[in-house]
């Protein structure tokens, strides 16, 4: 399940375990969130022109062209921080040019700088390019946090080259090659999976990264993991070490990632024990491998059905005084439970809940659809109750799962004591009340058993029946002959 580790998805846990320069200034993003409530007017009326739907771009120019109230910086990017939301990019886009023309040098640097990251985040290509060149051709300053997010958006367009040609043309636009512009290329080449080209960032501006190289390396290292290159991510913690620098949990974790996504794909066997022999090397340099570090390797196990040796990895955990999380319990219980073991599965969830750990409302949203999946709908009912007996609340998506499922099975009067259960707790159920019709819900029962018990009145049996006994008969037949033919031998052996 995507949303454990993948969907952990590790760009935001890369952002959450690094800290960069980035922190070091202030960003702009709230900027005209902390502006006056200037001309409020002025700023109701711009805003119902920019934000209409029904007129064309020409159209917008000449109501605003009938605007007679005074314009400044100020208004210019409090409308678009209030129409950003509703109103389309081109339209965003003609506004402030229109603003531009009419206020020419009235606009400020840090009214471009906005208007580029408002059109970076909305990933606009064409707008952003056009109002970088002009901050470019006016001579105008980019900030530093304004180039990270045009660079993280220029990569994730896949326009990795034309990020890297803003990196190189910097002084062009007046905003420095420092460790916080370095530091923000990388991440985004590495984000993407482009280690090779950030590395030569890297070695062009060795002199640019004095202090932060921890912060370069573990960049580095995520991008070659995103590449699942094991060689390449061992050769950075390699050299991480050499230069003084050592890793730190965040590091060997991104590693072990790497190891075992590869060892998924290419070598499944090598899984527990390359895994295992990187958090004995963790423990050597006294890093104690956490939850997140199993639950890495589980989430493996689990993608390959390895029933027995997640259950091994759980009691290793527990031995070495790691305690398991919610998210190490969902891993376990649902490779039991797709395998079949549902037995072992409840034991598990049942552990959990001993242990005093409440999960996530996912945990019974995953577990009790794949049981659904697998057609263990009484499990599924008795996974709900524990869900219901930890109080999380958050039931409807369980209810719109469930009823539907038992009266398609046939137990309709189950499926109205869920909806009347739900119409108690005041719970808003997306399912139709027609799931509760037997006329109208078809109900899909299986046909192995009546097939089987109805074979022998059909006439294919009696046909089957009648072939199987000629073939018995050839047999016998064959072995008379047989016999026969061995007498006659021995006969004329001894008349000879």
């Amino acid at each position: 399940m995507h949303f454990i580790l993948k969907s952990l998805k590790w760009q935001s846990f890369l952002l959450q375990n690094i800290k960069t320069q980035k922190h070091r200034h202030v960003f702009l993003s709230l900027y005209c969130t902390m502006l006056p409530n200037l001309a409020l007017p002025e700023l109701q009326e711009l805003c119902s022109v920019v934000s209409s739907t029904v007129d064309g771009l020409d159209e917008l120019e000449l109501g605003l062209n009938k605007f007679t109230g005074s314009l400044t910086s100020s208004l210019v990017t409090q409308i678009i921080d209030s129409c950003k939301q509703e109103a389309p990019t081109r339209r965003l886009l003609r506004f402030f040019l229109w603003s531009h023309k009419n206020l020419k040098c009235g606009l400020e640097d840090k009214d471009y700088n906005y208007a580029i990251r408002v059109f970076a985040e909305k990933k606009d290509h064409t707008a952003m390019d056009i109002l970088i060149s002009d901050l470019g051709k006016e001579g105008r300053v980019m900030d530093t946090h304004t180039f990270s997010v045009v660079a993280d958006i220029l990569v994730k367009l896949g326009r990795e080259d034309e990020a890297l040609g803003i990196f190189k043309n910097l002084d062009k636009y007046k905003c420095p090659q420092d460790g916080v512009t370095v530091t923000a290329i990388v991440s985004s080449l590495c984000a993407k999976g482009h280690a090779r080209r950030a590395e030569g960032v890297v070695w062009h501006h060795k002199d640019k990264i004095s202090g932060i190289e921890p912060c370069i390396y573990k960049r580095l290292l995520y991008g070659w993991s995103e590449q699942e290159n094991v060689k390449e991510a061992r050769r950075i913690i390699k050299e991480m070490k050499l230069a003084g620098f050592m890793p730190d949990l965040f590091c060997y974790n991104t590693f072990l990632r790497c190891l075992c996504e590869r060892n998924l794909k290419r070598n499944p066997s090598g899984l527990v024990p390359e895994a295992l022999n990187v958090m004995m090397e963790m423990r050597s340099y006294k890093i104690s491998p956490t939850s997140v570090s199993y639950n890495i390797l589980l989430s493996c196990l689990g993608r390959t059905r390895r029933v027995k040796e997640s259950c091994r990895i759980l009691e290793i955990m527990k031995n070495s005084g790691c305690s398991p999380d919610w998210t190490t319990y969902y891993l376990v219980a649902r490779v039991l439970y797709l395998t079949g073991r549902h037995g072992k599965g409840n034991q598990i969830v049942d552990e959990m809940i001993g242990t005093g750990l409440i999960p996530d409302r996912k945990f019974y949203y995953d577990l009790i659809g794949i049981l659904c999946g697998v057609e263990r709908i009484n499990h599924a009912l008795e996974l709900f109750e524990r869900m219901k007996r930890s109080s999380l609340g958050g039931y409807g998506p369980v209810y719109d799962v469930l009823i539907p499922k038992v009266c398609s099975g046939g137990d309709f009067e189950k499926g109205r004591e869920l909806w009347n259960e739900a119409m108690r707790l005041g719970v808003t159920l997306r399912c139709s009340s027609d799931v509760l019709d037997a006329s109208i819900t078809e109900v899909f029962k299986p046909t192995r058993k009546l097939e089987t018990t109805n074979l022998a009145d059909c006439s294919t049996a009696k046909n089957r029946e009648q072939v199987a006994n000629n073939i018995e008969k050839a047999k016998k037949k064959k072995n008379y002959m047989n016999k026969k033919n061995d007498k006659k031998k021995k006969k004329t052996s001894t008349s000879i």
